[in-house]
């Protein structure tokens, strides 16, 4: 499953008289048409047209995650943190509705959307399984445009690779990334937890890349390098 993420750019609460939690819903975008992200691939308008129809006719909807599912250890990881009333495409991208589940942790992400004067939550990503691309002809085009996706869940996360679509962000100027950050980084690439200690504990060597081209590898560390970047940002 391979992820994009975005900022929460149009990111609206609903809340009740005297600011009670009640409702708990938003709505915002869970992915932009047209938009390189830190991976180099862009999502074209329709690629959501077919995923949509199929999970509106089954009932079975795509999960709603905070980070999506964090490291996967425990059981709440994965445990879905409120459901998707409405996901449809629109003329900028994948419009969502949802509403937060009335739990502890339901109740912690709505206080952090709404915190002032900034939200501490700000950021959208989804999950997904690309169906059908167009690779890119040229060096100035996208690694890859996505024309049909499968979508899987979609997240609220605390930072979105795609630097441009944040709502806030300090530049680091050349700061180093933490061991955390690094790791994360790695993880957004598509390693596991495991792949991505080896790589921080001796570099790309560490991994059994029996199979890979030197293409290949620089590949892979010019993208842990762009999440990083991204995660900076």
């Amino acid at each position: 499953m391979e992820r994009l993420s975005f900022g929460l750019l149009d990111l609206k609460l609903a809340e009740g008289a005297g600011q009670d939690t009640a409702s708990m819903t938003f709505s915002g975008y869970g992915a932009v048409f047209g938009n390189m992200d830190a991976y180099g691939d862009v999502i074209a308008k329709g690629a959501f047209t077919k995923t949509i129809a199929e999970f509106k006719t089954s009932g079975v909807w795509p999960a709603m995650l905070l980070q999506h599912g964090g490291w996967g250890i425990g059981a709440d990881d994965f445990t879905p943190v409120g459901v998707w009333t409405e996901i449809r495409e629109d003329g900028h991208g994948l419009y969502v509705e949802g509403t937060l589940a009335d739990t502890p942790r339901g109740r912690e992400i709505y206080t952090l959307m709404k915190m002032k004067p900034r939200p501490a939550i700000n950021g959208m990503s989804i999950g997904y399984i690309a169906k059908e691309w167009v690779a890119r002809s040229k060096p100035e085009e996208p690694r890859r445009t996505l024309t049909a996706i499968e979508l899987v869940e979609v997240s609220l996360v605390t930072f979105p690779a795609n630097g441009k679509a944040r709502v806030t962000g300090v530049k680091s100027d050349g700061e180093c990334p933490t061991i955390r950050e690094a790791e994360f980084a790695l993880r957004e690439a598509g390693f596991s937890r495991k792949q991505a200690k080896l790589i921080l504990a001796d570099g790309f060597k560490g991994l059994p890349l029996r199979d890979a081209e030197e293409g290949d590898v620089d590949e892979l560390a010019a993208m842990v390098r762009r999440n990083i970047d991204a995660l900076r940002a």
